[in-house]
């Protein structure tokens, strides 16, 4: 028996010895659900979080900024599990969790075996968006399961030649854009890579034809309320871009956060797999996706969106990378190689771990994130203010600015009180006075931005406000009597703080109900 021989059949004696891919990977989600559960109440509720949990107590076909799913899982999940931070953060600690086991399975379909699939999974544990989405209740939290669940049946379709599998793609991507509409964007995306390759002959059949319909059909009730309204989404998107809101990267700088949203010891991997999906020969039925990842990038980077609208494309190639890399790692001599780069993976999240999940106290994070060799991105030019990053400098300051309102409540006499409205600005403080509102016996809170402006007036006469973050010169102009409260108490580390509050009676604008088209704020 020649030595290769011999250190091949040791190989494989030692992995025998391990679990299964398939277990391991349940594993390492099943510590990752643990991990998000036992984390994902360090600070406070973020501000789409009250968002989202508004319009699941306002059940519709949608709303002004998103479709209607994670708003009616958010209701579901609260009616089970209740409203605390780690009960409303269960879906996205789960969903997070799952795409471990997603992309361990399209790295099974695409030929990998256990290194390739516990490879894919390690490599998807440690990218920070997805520790991310597994700490926060937001749409980012489900699209990647979707993505990737759409990526799954179309590779089971080529790869089995069962163009019944388009039919499944057609259902998850139906309900993708019920969830988050920028799935459009991969649906396209796959279609353009399919017209690209060989693979453009799966739209001879009817499979492929009929999971579009089944998308059609499950976005429907969407699209019709879309209608109704008038297009509101579009509207909004019109005017973000007019208002200049988002901050618009360079190319370079665009494609450096991409690799900052994996990980950038992640980045080898999945150019690596991105590559293999033009240039592998074993591949060449799958090169639609890496086409589709070349167009998801172009567009996106064209129309000005933001770094992580394209987070969810990135396991599958995550997936194909770690199959790569398993190929070139058959030799007995670098067997090692199998546990070192796992080893450094895990090591290497372990060390930008912070940056996304809330392990460290503000202070801590303060201190560690000007030893950071990089700066962390920001989204939005307003965001430049807060010393976190916003999706941590949005989860402070909330409860002061309730309680505030709070204060001007119990000056109202008891009569004021029955036809006295509390008016906040944005739907993070509305959303806040709706949640933590009730233990200070405070009402539905009224705002013109997003969906709350469709929910109206509530039937207010508006000779009474209780107003959050306005100017007394403008309150002026609309009330005989404006009386400042207070300022809401100093939150170091919040975004929004230092809200004014201001009791206004008798108004000079008529009733609240002709005044409400003026409060219309879709941006």
């Amino acid at each position: 028996m020649s030595h290769s021989a011999t250190h091949a059949s040791a190989a494989e004696r030692l992995e025998k010895r391990f679990p299964s891919a398939m277990a391991l990977i349940w594993a390492m989600a099943g510590l990752k659900l643990l991990f998000h559960i036992y984390f994902n109440n360090r600070y406070g509720y973020f501000r789409d979080e009250f968002d989202y949990i508004a319009c699941g107590n306002h059940l519709a076909w949608g709303y002004v900024d998103q479709p209607p799913l994670l708003p009616f899982l958010a209701r579901a999940s609260i009616a089970v599990l209740g409203d605390s931070l780690r009960a409303i953060r269960f879906i996205p600690a789960l969903a997070s969790s799952l795409l471990l086991v997603q992309t361990a399975l399209i790295a099974r379909s695409l030929g990998g075996r256990r290194f390739a699939m516990v490879l894919s999974g390690v490599a998807v544990l440690i990218a920070p968006q997805y520790l991310s989405n597994g700490s926060l209740l937001t749409t980012n939290c489900l699209e990647p399961n979707l993505w990737m669940g759409c990526t799954y049946f179309a590779v089971l379709a080529i790869k089995c030649s069962q163009p019944r599998y388009w039919l499944w793609f057609g259902v998850i991507a139906g309900l993708g854009l019920e969830e988050k509409y920028t799935i459009a964007l991969f649906g396209f995306a796959i279609v353009v890579g399919l017209l690209a390759t060989e693979q453009r002959r799966v739209f001879a059949g009817r499979w492929i034809w009929l999971g579009g319909t089944a998308a059609f059909l499950i976005f429907l009730p969407n699209l019709l309320w879309n209608f109704h309204h008038h297009w509101p989404f579009l509207e909004l998107l019109h005017n973000i871009r007019a208002e200049g809101r988002d901050v618009i990267l360079p190319a370079g700088e665009y494609f450096f956060q991409q690799t900052l949203l994996t990980h950038p010891l992640n980045a080898p991997i999945w150019i690596t797999g991105l590559i293999a999906l033009f240039f592998w020969a074993r591949w060449k039925p799958y090169r639609f996706l890496g086409w589709a990842y070349v167009f998801c990038f172009a567009v996106l980077f064209v129309l000005h969106g933001k770094n992580y609208y394209l987070a969810p494309i990135y396991p599958v190639l995550l997936a194909a990378g770690a199959v790569v890399l398993e190929a070139a790692l058959e030799s007995p001599s670098r067997a090692w190689l199998k546990l070192a780069v796992p080893a450094v993976l895990l090591a290497g999240g372990a060390s930008l771990l912070p940056v996304t999940v809330p392990v460290l106290s503000p202070d801590h994070f303060i201190a560690y994130m000007k030893r950071l060799p990089f700066k962390l991105p920001v989204m939005e030019y307003q965001h430049r203010r807060a010393v976190l990053p916003q999706w941590y400098a949005d989860q402070f300051g909330w409860s002061e600015i309730v309680a505030e309102a709070a204060e001007a409540w119990t000056e109202l006499a008891p009569a004021e009180r029955q036809d006295c409205a509390v008016f906040a600005q944005d739907y993070g403080a509305a959303g806040a006075i709706d949640f933590f509102g009730p233990r200070y016996g405070l009402p539905p809170a009224l705002s013109g931005h997003q969906t709350y402006f469709l929910w109206g007036p509530h039937g207010y006469s508006g000779n009474c406000m209780i107003v959050l973050d306005d100017r007394r010169a403008r309150l002026e102009q609309l009330f005989n009597d404006v009386e400042y409260v207070g300022t809401s108490p100093d939150n170091p580390y919040a975004l929004e703080k230092d809200v004014d509050v201001f009791i206004c009676r008798g108004s000079k604008f008529g009733s609240l109900i002709q005044i409400w088209p003026n409060f219309k704020k879709w941006r």
